[in-house]
């Protein structure tokens, strides 16, 4: 390698650590005569960052170079940091290479906005065009949506991606508008919707026209940070729900906020990332896409912020006594997903098998369940504790841990 690619890649792949959008899982891109590699449906994370986060593929950016002056932002405009910009070529080879060394499975590409949106999203999608075209590059192509970009650019950046994201970055428009001036909601919102339609309209042109090019097949994504300003989690999940709703995003990502511009007047005084927010947000999104809760089920306007001492699944058991305990011989799937320590394989697994008789404790724990926790909540043979009244301050001392300290990671899967 080029000692001044060698060069660029060391600062705009340091550029890029800070955007966490980047799983590669949803995609199915075969491979073809000629061609090289091939996009699977699983995900392909082969390392993680320092505070722990997942990093699929060759995560980098195009350049960190911008116009904006986003007051969160390490490649803001008004810093004194390294500046470096790939050509298409360099960046082209670098993946190529890389990929045939099995470095990587695919390619992440995000930039920051120099010249314009346009020409920005031009340039991204040239690299995208060129991998494709004239590489015969079939690997996981994520590549981000420059807000601002025009329609026509967007459109044709869904032709050679996997996955498209609109990162919005910050969870309310005011605070956006403090935060980063010369950004706007809809700036993210309208790609969005286009991206959402495109994908639409071209899941139904591929049930008549079995040839027709595939449109974004991962879906889109965005980002949202946490604690750069002081939205609640109930904010959070609210518009993180809309989006699931609406836009049908396949994920939304949460970024404990960075200190990385400490002296900026506008940002709060935090020392390190709100890792352990950063987490329940997450268990909660994961109740929301895969456990058939909604939003204000896991928050309300009586709590603003997820409890950070348990699960949000175990917070609502315990705000909700009166629906336990639940009888596992003769509950619906939906409520037997809501006890605290039965996860939806688990779930799925009770419903099939009381079929063939009762479920017992024996059962239960072949099947995975947790029942250090799960035997609180529930009903069925030869248990041994029947529980008839949820006593919730009893519950809580028995089964939150101890006061989680902000810099663990926990388990995505803790509520498990």
């Amino acid at each position: 390698m080029k000692e001044k690619v060698l060069k660029k890649l060391q600062v705009l792949a340091d550029a890029a650590k800070y955007d966490v959008s980047c799983s590669s899982s949803g995609s199915n891109r075969p491979a073809k005569d000629g061609g090289l590699g091939n996009a699977a449906r699983a995900g392909i994370c082969h390392s993680f960052t320092e505070d722990g986060r997942c990093i699929s593929l060759l995560k980098i950016l195009y350049t960190n170079h911008c116009i904006y002056d986003c007051a969160y932002c390490i490649n803001r405009r008004s810093n004194d940091v390294p500046r470096a910009a790939f050509s298409v070529d360099e960046l082209v080879d670098l993946t190529i290479n890389f990929y045939r060394r099995n470095y990587i499975e695919g390619l992440f590409l995000s930039s920051g906005v120099v010249v314009s949106p346009d020409h920005t999203m031009e340039r991204l999608i040239a690299v995208a065009r060129k991998l494709r075209e004239e590489q015969h590059f079939n690997g996981y192509i994520h590549m981000k949506a420059i807000p601002g970009a025009s329609s026509g650019l967007v459109a044709e950046a869904g032709l050679y991606a996997d996955r498209l994201s609109v990162n919005i970055e910050i969870p309310s428009e005011t605070n956006l508008r403090l935060l980063a001036p010369e950004k706007d909601f809809s700036s993210v919102l309208s790609p969005m919707d286009q991206i959402h339609t495109g994908i639409v309209v071209n899941r139904e042109e591929r049930k008549r026209f079995r040839a027709a090019p595939r449109f974004v097949p991962a879906g889109q994504s965005t980002q949202l940070i946490v604690g750069a300003s002081p939205e609640s989690d109930f904010d959070i999940l609210k518009l993180a729900s809309g989006f699931y709703r609406q836009q049908q995003l396949k994920r939304v990502y949460y970024s404990g906020f960075v200190p990385v511009n400490p002296g900026d007047s506008r940002l709060p005084a935090l020392q390190k990332p709100p890792l352990l927010r950063e987490n329940r947000l997450y268990q909660a999104d994961w109740l929301m896409r895969f456990y058939e809760f909604q939003y204000d089920e896991i928050l309300d306007g009586k709590n603003l912020f997820l409890d950070p001492n348990m699960d949000p699944k175990l917070a609502w058991a315990l705000r909700n006594p009166q629906y336990f305990p639940v009888d596992l011989n003769s509950a619906p799937y939906e409520s037997i997903l809501r006890v605290p320590g039965i996860g939806v394989r688990s779930a799925k697994l009770i419903i099939a098998n009381r079929r063939f008789g009762s479920i017992t404790f024996t059962h239960l724990k072949r099947m995975g369940v947790a029942l250090n926790r799960a035997k609180y909540f529930i009903r069925c043979r030869e248990l041994p504790m029947q529980v008839s009244d949820i006593n919730p301050m009893y519950l809580r001392r028995k089964l939150a841990p101890a006061k989680q300290k902000a810099s663990v990671q926990l388990s995505l899967f803790e509520n498990e």
